[in-house]
Protein backbone atom coordinates (compact mmCIF):
# COMPACT_ATOMS: atom_id res chain seq x y z
CA UNK A 1 0.00 0.00 0.00
CA UNK A 2 2.81 2.48 0.70
CA UNK A 3 4.03 1.51 -2.25
CA UNK A 4 1.24 2.60 -4.34
CA UNK A 5 1.04 6.01 -2.13
CA UNK A 6 4.53 6.80 -3.16
CA UNK A 7 3.89 6.20 -7.34
CA UNK A 8 3.13 8.57 -10.28
CA UNK A 9 0.04 6.28 -10.55
CA UNK A 10 -1.65 7.56 -6.82
CA UNK A 11 -0.52 11.43 -7.95
CA UNK A 12 -2.44 11.41 -11.40
CA UNK A 13 -5.42 9.68 -9.71
CA UNK A 14 -5.64 12.77 -7.27
CA UNK A 15 -5.31 15.54 -10.04
CA UNK A 16 -7.80 13.35 -11.66
CA UNK A 17 -10.52 12.89 -8.34
CA UNK A 18 -9.65 16.26 -7.89
CA UNK A 19 -10.67 17.98 -11.49
CA UNK A 20 -14.53 18.07 -11.20
CA UNK A 21 -14.68 19.13 -7.29
CA UNK A 22 -12.32 22.01 -8.06
CA UNK A 23 -14.21 23.40 -11.09
CA UNK A 24 -17.21 23.38 -8.91
CA UNK A 25 -15.56 24.79 -5.88
CA UNK A 26 -14.32 27.49 -7.94
CA UNK A 27 -18.19 28.02 -9.09
CA UNK A 28 -19.00 28.30 -5.60
CA UNK A 29 -16.26 30.89 -4.60
CA UNK A 30 -17.42 33.22 -7.09
CA UNK A 31 -21.07 33.39 -6.88
CA UNK A 32 -20.50 33.21 -2.66
CA UNK A 33 -18.19 36.72 -3.14
CA UNK A 34 -21.15 38.29 -5.04
CA UNK A 35 -23.58 37.73 -1.53
CA UNK A 36 -25.44 33.97 -2.90
CA UNK A 37 -24.95 30.80 -2.29
CA UNK A 38 -24.79 28.23 -4.96
CA UNK A 39 -25.87 25.05 -3.53
CA UNK A 40 -27.17 23.97 -7.21
CA UNK A 41 -23.73 22.61 -8.31
CA UNK A 42 -24.61 19.49 -7.94
CA UNK A 43 -27.96 19.27 -10.53
CA UNK A 44 -25.93 21.79 -12.60
CA UNK A 45 -22.72 18.99 -12.66
CA UNK A 46 -25.27 15.94 -13.60
CA UNK A 47 -27.34 17.84 -16.31
CA UNK A 48 -23.51 18.76 -17.69
CA UNK A 49 -22.69 15.66 -17.38
CA UNK A 50 -25.33 14.30 -19.98
CA UNK A 51 -24.88 17.23 -22.09
CA UNK A 52 -21.62 16.50 -22.27
CA UNK A 53 -22.09 13.01 -23.70
CA UNK A 54 -25.19 14.47 -25.84
CA UNK A 55 -22.85 17.33 -27.42
CA UNK A 56 -19.64 15.89 -28.03
CA UNK A 57 -21.47 13.17 -29.62
CA UNK A 58 -23.21 15.34 -31.90
CA UNK A 59 -20.54 17.50 -32.78
CA UNK A 60 -18.31 14.98 -33.51
CA UNK A 61 -15.56 16.94 -31.72
CA UNK A 62 -15.05 17.22 -27.57
CA UNK A 63 -14.33 20.74 -27.78
CA UNK A 64 -17.61 21.86 -29.63
CA UNK A 65 -19.32 19.89 -26.92
CA UNK A 66 -17.66 21.49 -24.06
CA UNK A 67 -18.44 25.13 -25.61
CA UNK A 68 -22.01 23.93 -25.80
CA UNK A 69 -22.19 22.12 -22.39
CA UNK A 70 -20.99 25.82 -20.98
CA UNK A 71 -23.31 27.46 -22.60
CA UNK A 72 -26.07 25.05 -21.08
CA UNK A 73 -24.43 25.01 -17.35
CA UNK A 74 -24.66 29.46 -18.27
CA UNK A 75 -28.35 29.17 -18.84
CA UNK A 76 -29.27 26.87 -15.31
CA UNK A 77 -27.22 29.44 -13.70
CA UNK A 78 -29.34 32.56 -15.45
CA UNK A 79 -32.39 30.47 -14.45
CA UNK A 80 -31.55 30.28 -11.02
CA UNK A 81 -30.79 34.01 -10.68
CA UNK A 82 -33.94 35.00 -12.25
CA UNK A 83 -35.58 32.71 -9.33
CA UNK A 84 -33.29 34.22 -6.51
CA UNK A 85 -33.46 37.40 -7.80
CA UNK A 86 -36.41 38.64 -9.52
CA UNK A 87 -38.98 36.28 -8.65
CA UNK A 88 -37.28 36.49 -4.68
CA UNK A 89 -37.29 32.53 -4.32
CA UNK A 90 -35.32 31.18 -1.56
CA UNK A 91 -31.76 30.42 -2.98
CA UNK A 92 -31.37 27.44 -1.13
CA UNK A 93 -34.97 26.22 -2.15
CA UNK A 94 -34.38 27.14 -5.64
CA UNK A 95 -31.09 25.37 -6.05
CA UNK A 96 -32.83 22.19 -4.39
CA UNK A 97 -35.67 21.82 -6.98
CA UNK A 98 -32.63 22.27 -9.69
CA UNK A 99 -30.63 19.30 -7.87
CA UNK A 100 -33.64 16.96 -7.82
CA UNK A 101 -35.39 17.97 -11.52
CA UNK A 102 -31.71 16.65 -12.14
CA UNK A 103 -32.02 13.43 -10.86
CA UNK A 104 -35.05 12.13 -12.46
CA UNK A 105 -34.57 15.03 -15.38
CA UNK A 106 -31.18 13.33 -16.83
CA UNK A 107 -32.41 9.84 -16.73
CA UNK A 108 -35.74 11.18 -18.58
CA UNK A 109 -33.59 13.00 -21.27
CA UNK A 110 -31.21 9.94 -21.81
CA UNK A 111 -33.80 7.75 -21.96
CA UNK A 112 -35.24 10.14 -24.99
CA UNK A 113 -32.58 10.64 -26.40
CA UNK A 114 -30.58 7.18 -26.45
CA UNK A 115 -33.04 4.95 -25.21
CA UNK A 116 -30.67 4.09 -22.34
CA UNK A 117 -31.53 3.97 -18.96
CA UNK A 118 -28.51 3.49 -16.66
CA UNK A 119 -25.74 4.39 -18.91
CA UNK A 120 -25.39 6.31 -22.08
CA UNK A 121 -23.61 2.91 -23.87
CA UNK A 122 -25.31 3.42 -27.25
CA UNK A 123 -24.24 7.34 -27.52
CA UNK A 124 -20.63 7.36 -29.23
CA UNK A 125 -19.41 10.62 -26.89
CA UNK A 126 -15.84 12.41 -27.46
CA UNK A 127 -13.71 12.72 -24.88
CA UNK A 128 -10.91 15.30 -24.14
CA UNK A 129 -7.77 13.99 -25.18
CA UNK A 130 -5.13 13.92 -22.66
CA UNK A 131 -1.90 16.33 -22.76
CA UNK A 132 1.63 15.62 -23.21
CA UNK A 133 3.49 18.66 -22.41
CA UNK A 134 6.88 18.60 -24.03
CA UNK A 135 10.38 18.49 -22.29
CA UNK A 136 8.30 18.33 -18.58
CA UNK A 137 7.22 14.63 -20.06
CA UNK A 138 11.14 13.76 -19.82
CA UNK A 139 11.48 14.60 -16.00
CA UNK A 140 11.74 12.22 -13.72
CA UNK A 141 8.61 11.10 -11.19
CA UNK A 142 7.00 14.84 -11.86
CA UNK A 143 7.00 14.32 -15.50
CA UNK A 144 4.83 11.31 -15.57
CA UNK A 145 2.59 13.37 -13.19
CA UNK A 146 1.86 16.54 -14.77
CA UNK A 147 2.42 15.60 -18.57
CA UNK A 148 -0.15 13.13 -20.10
CA UNK A 149 -3.45 14.28 -18.07
CA UNK A 150 -6.83 14.75 -18.86
CA UNK A 151 -7.44 18.41 -21.03
CA UNK A 152 -9.76 19.32 -18.93
CA UNK A 153 -7.81 18.88 -15.78
CA UNK A 154 -5.27 21.75 -17.54
CA UNK A 155 -8.11 23.52 -17.68
CA UNK A 156 -9.19 23.50 -14.06
CA UNK A 157 -5.22 24.58 -12.97
CA UNK A 158 -5.55 27.26 -15.41
CA UNK A 159 -9.10 28.16 -13.79
CA UNK A 160 -7.63 28.87 -11.04
CA UNK A 161 -5.03 31.95 -12.12
CA UNK A 162 -7.97 33.18 -13.86
CA UNK A 163 -10.59 33.41 -11.37
CA UNK A 164 -7.81 35.08 -8.67
CA UNK A 165 -6.98 37.65 -11.52
CA UNK A 166 -10.78 38.20 -12.24
CA UNK A 167 -11.65 38.39 -8.42
CA UNK A 168 -8.48 40.41 -7.40
CA UNK A 169 -7.23 42.17 -10.06
CA UNK A 170 -10.37 43.55 -12.23
CA UNK A 171 -13.19 45.83 -12.21
CA UNK A 172 -15.73 43.14 -12.53
CA UNK A 173 -13.89 40.80 -9.76
CA UNK A 174 -14.07 44.31 -7.52
CA UNK A 175 -17.60 44.92 -7.74
CA UNK A 176 -18.47 41.13 -6.83
CA UNK A 177 -16.94 41.43 -4.18
CA UNK A 178 -18.14 44.71 -2.99
CA UNK A 179 -21.32 43.43 -3.91
CA UNK A 180 -21.23 40.56 -1.69
CA UNK A 181 -19.83 42.83 1.26
CA UNK A 182 -22.37 44.79 0.91
CA UNK A 183 -25.04 45.30 -1.21
CA UNK A 184 -26.58 48.59 0.23
CA UNK A 185 -23.30 50.35 0.31
CA UNK A 186 -22.26 48.78 -3.41
CA UNK A 187 -25.25 50.74 -4.69
CA UNK A 188 -25.01 53.69 -3.27
CA UNK A 189 -21.59 54.04 -5.35
CA UNK A 190 -23.64 53.49 -8.65
CA UNK A 191 -22.95 49.19 -9.03
CA UNK A 192 -25.61 47.45 -9.82
CA UNK A 193 -25.97 44.76 -7.51
CA UNK A 194 -28.63 42.45 -9.31
CA UNK A 195 -26.91 42.86 -12.70
CA UNK A 196 -23.09 41.60 -10.46
CA UNK A 197 -25.00 38.79 -9.37
CA UNK A 198 -26.82 38.00 -12.09
CA UNK A 199 -22.88 37.84 -13.87
CA UNK A 200 -21.71 35.65 -10.22
CA UNK A 201 -24.40 33.51 -10.75
CA UNK A 202 -24.22 32.84 -14.57
CA UNK A 203 -19.96 32.20 -14.55
CA UNK A 204 -20.73 30.09 -11.22
CA UNK A 205 -23.25 28.03 -13.57
CA UNK A 206 -20.31 28.14 -16.60
CA UNK A 207 -17.65 26.85 -14.51
CA UNK A 208 -19.61 23.89 -12.84
CA UNK A 209 -20.69 22.87 -16.06
CA UNK A 210 -16.89 22.28 -16.86
CA UNK A 211 -17.00 20.18 -14.05
CA UNK A 212 -20.00 17.97 -15.00
CA UNK A 213 -18.44 17.58 -18.53
CA UNK A 214 -14.78 16.25 -16.77
CA UNK A 215 -17.10 13.53 -15.18
CA UNK A 216 -18.29 12.26 -18.64
CA UNK A 217 -15.95 12.96 -20.75
CA UNK A 218 -12.77 12.79 -18.89
CA UNK A 219 -13.03 10.93 -15.88
CA UNK A 220 -15.30 8.29 -17.86
CA UNK A 221 -16.50 8.20 -21.50
CA UNK A 222 -20.40 7.76 -20.82
CA UNK A 223 -22.68 9.14 -18.52
CA UNK A 224 -24.19 7.23 -15.67
CA UNK A 225 -27.03 8.26 -13.20
CA UNK A 226 -26.17 9.92 -10.22
CA UNK A 227 -22.69 10.34 -11.37
CA UNK A 228 -22.04 13.06 -9.92
CA UNK A 229 -22.23 11.73 -6.29
CA UNK A 230 -22.20 14.36 -4.41
CA UNK A 231 -19.24 16.17 -5.49
CA UNK A 232 -21.08 19.47 -5.77
CA UNK A 233 -21.62 19.36 -2.26
CA UNK A 234 -18.22 18.31 -1.36
CA UNK A 235 -17.15 21.17 -3.59
CA UNK A 236 -19.41 23.71 -1.31
CA UNK A 237 -17.50 22.55 1.58
CA UNK A 238 -14.26 23.13 -0.45
CA UNK A 239 -15.03 26.55 -1.04
CA UNK A 240 -16.30 27.46 2.19
CA UNK A 241 -12.67 25.67 3.99
CA UNK A 242 -10.81 27.91 1.69
CA UNK A 243 -12.61 30.86 2.34
CA UNK A 244 -14.18 31.18 -1.14
CA UNK A 245 -10.81 32.47 -3.08
CA UNK A 246 -9.64 30.07 -5.67
CA UNK A 247 -6.09 29.41 -4.12
CA UNK A 248 -7.93 28.31 -1.21
CA UNK A 249 -10.57 26.18 -2.99
CA UNK A 250 -7.80 24.66 -4.83
CA UNK A 251 -6.05 23.69 -2.28
CA UNK A 252 -8.98 22.04 -0.07
CA UNK A 253 -10.29 20.48 -3.44
CA UNK A 254 -6.67 18.29 -3.46
CA UNK A 255 -7.39 17.27 -0.13
CA UNK A 256 -11.15 15.86 -1.38
CA UNK A 257 -9.43 14.19 -4.47
CA UNK A 258 -6.40 12.85 -1.89
CA UNK A 259 -9.52 11.28 -0.02
CA UNK A 260 -11.24 10.03 -3.14
CA UNK A 261 -8.04 8.51 -5.29
CA UNK A 262 -7.52 6.83 -1.58
CA UNK A 263 -10.40 5.68 -1.50
CA UNK A 264 -10.19 4.20 -5.09
CA UNK A 265 -7.08 2.08 -4.16
CA UNK A 266 -8.59 0.97 -0.84
CA UNK A 267 -10.40 -1.09 -3.11
CA UNK A 268 -8.03 -3.52 -3.66
CA UNK A 269 -7.77 -4.22 0.07
CA UNK A 270 -9.95 -6.71 1.96
CA UNK A 271 -11.76 -3.74 3.71
CA UNK A 272 -15.63 -3.80 2.93
CA UNK A 273 -16.72 -1.67 0.14
CA UNK A 274 -19.56 0.51 1.94
CA UNK A 275 -17.02 1.58 4.34
CA UNK A 276 -14.37 2.82 1.55
CA UNK A 277 -17.52 4.38 -0.45
CA UNK A 278 -17.29 6.62 2.93
CA UNK A 279 -13.82 7.64 3.01
CA UNK A 280 -14.34 10.83 0.89
CA UNK A 281 -17.66 11.89 2.62
CA UNK A 282 -15.88 11.22 6.03
CA UNK A 283 -13.38 13.49 5.16
CA UNK A 284 -15.62 16.24 4.44
CA UNK A 285 -17.56 15.91 7.39
CA UNK A 286 -13.94 16.43 9.54
CA UNK A 287 -12.56 18.92 7.62
CA UNK A 288 -15.61 20.89 8.27
CA UNK A 289 -15.75 20.36 11.56
CA UNK A 290 -12.03 21.55 12.36
CA UNK A 291 -12.57 24.57 10.04
CA UNK A 292 -15.82 25.11 12.12
CA UNK A 293 -14.16 24.40 15.36
CA UNK A 294 -11.45 26.90 14.02
CA UNK A 295 -13.32 30.04 13.27
CA UNK A 296 -15.43 29.16 16.54
CA UNK A 297 -12.05 29.65 18.37
CA UNK A 298 -10.86 32.46 16.31
CA UNK A 299 -14.16 34.31 17.16
CA UNK A 300 -13.90 33.94 21.03
CA UNK A 301 -10.35 35.29 20.53
CA UNK A 302 -11.60 38.19 19.35
CA UNK A 303 -14.35 38.42 21.57
CA UNK A 304 -12.16 38.61 24.36
CA UNK A 305 -10.24 41.54 23.07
Amino acid sequence: MLQNLLSPDFFNAILRATTPILFAALASSVASKSGITNMALEGIMLFSALFGVIFSAATGNWAAGLLLTMAAGGIIGLLLAFFVLNLKTDEILAAIAINLMATGGTVLLMLAVSGDRGSSTSISSVSAPRLVIPLVDRIPFLGQILSGQNGMTCLALLAVAVMHLLLYKTPLGLKIRAVGENKNAAESVGISARKIQYIALILSGVLASMGGFFLSGGYMNMFTKDMSAGKGYIALAASAMGGDTPVGAFLVSLLFGAAQALANMMQLTDIPHELIQMVPYLTTLVGLGIYSYAGLKRRQKLAGK
